[in-house]
């Protein structure tokens, strides 16, 4: 029996950026509720993993000292332990603490500080992974060093998982949801097809598409170094940052994207083979059993490749 469904594209501001659902609901369904709750859930996620609000429970962990067990919401908890495993599975590759790093380069609240550019590059250093203690059951943390997180590279893809599960609570079976680019499907859409969205090219100037990708019941990420960028001399340097040298990551990939069942997966991973590059990061993603696609600058323009059998059947 079928149930007759109507289409909704809700979108509203949120960490610096927007985020979006397009649903196909039933008619009993009061869209300004859903939009409501879906604002509610991510700017939930805002006010505890902000590095841009001083009062956000990453920034309180932030500014405790070493040894401190400090008690965290069970969402903030969720994604340090995530963030910690990836870390550690992806031997630091994957590092939620290299905040001191990204405020030196001038990519957080602060500009760019000479001095601690200076200090950081070619300094060994250990990871997050290393220095931070969870209790789960607690529901508290600590860190065993100097240490700032920066959960730039997991937070909002967890925070579109938040968004998917408001969907699932108002009983919604079709729908798209983002957050910055990072996307979650459930479903199929009102004509039984897949979801597609569209992989963008890694373009300074533009946006437009480099491909397509057909989601079901699936999240995608992109990582790349085409938004966000500081030019140093002849060189245009990307926002991700790179643990082994001790500064922004210049490995000559344009951008990595992996298909995932979760979003704050999809999202840390795409980070994770970034900073690896394409001959590790490849290497490691098929290990992994990651779908990936990299996207490299070379000189004689884009090049493209794809790990993993969604990718590599074409897509």
């Amino acid at each position: 029996m079928s149930i007759e469904t109507t289409r909704h594209a809700l979108n509203g501001p949120t960490m610096g950026t927007r985020w979006s659902a397009l649903v196909h609901a039933p008619a009993s369904i009061d869209p300004d509720g859903l939009r409501a709750a879906l604002a509610k859930a991510v700017d939930e996620i805002d006010c505890q993993m902000s590095t841009w609000k001083p009062d956000s429970d990453l920034m309180r962990m932030n500014a405790a000292r070493s040894g401190l067990w400090v008690d965290l919401p069970p969402a903030l908890m969720r994604v340090l332990a995530k963030g910690l495993e990836i870390g550690r599975a992806s031997n630091g590759a994957f590092d939620i603490g290299l905040g001191d790093l990204t405020n030196a380069w001038g990519f957080g609240p602060q500009a760019a500080d000479a001095g601690a550019i200076r200090a950081h590059l070619g300094q060994g250093r250990l990871p997050a992974h290393a220095l931070m203690e969870l209790d789960a059951e607690g529901r508290r943390a600590r860190k065993h060093g100097k240490l700032q997180l920066d959960l730039s590279g997991i937070a909002k893809g967890y925070g579109v998982d938040r968004m998917m599960a408001v969907i699932e609570r108002f009983g919604i079976a079709s729908a798209l949801v983002g957050l910055d680019g990072e996307l979650r499907a459930k479903g199929v859409r009102a004509d039984g097809r897949p979801w597609t969205v569209a992989i963008e090219k890694p373009d300074y100037e533009m946006r437009a598409p480099i491909s397509v990708l057909t989601l079901q019941d699936a999240a995608v990420a992109t990582s790349g170094d085409y938004r966000h960028w500081v030019d140093a001399g002849q060189m245009r340097l990307s926002h991700t940052m790179d643990a082994r040298t001790g500064g922004p990551l210049n490995n000559g990939v344009a951008s990595v994207t992996v298909l995932a069942d979760t979003c704050m997966e999809a999202d840390a991973w795409a980070t994770t083979l970034m900073v690896m590059g394409e001959a590790d990061g490849a290497a490691f993603a098929d290990a992994q059993g990651l779908n990936a696609l990299y996207i490299l600058r070379t000189r004689s323009g884009l090049v493209q490749h794809r790990i993993g059998a969604v990718f590599c059947s074409g897509i």
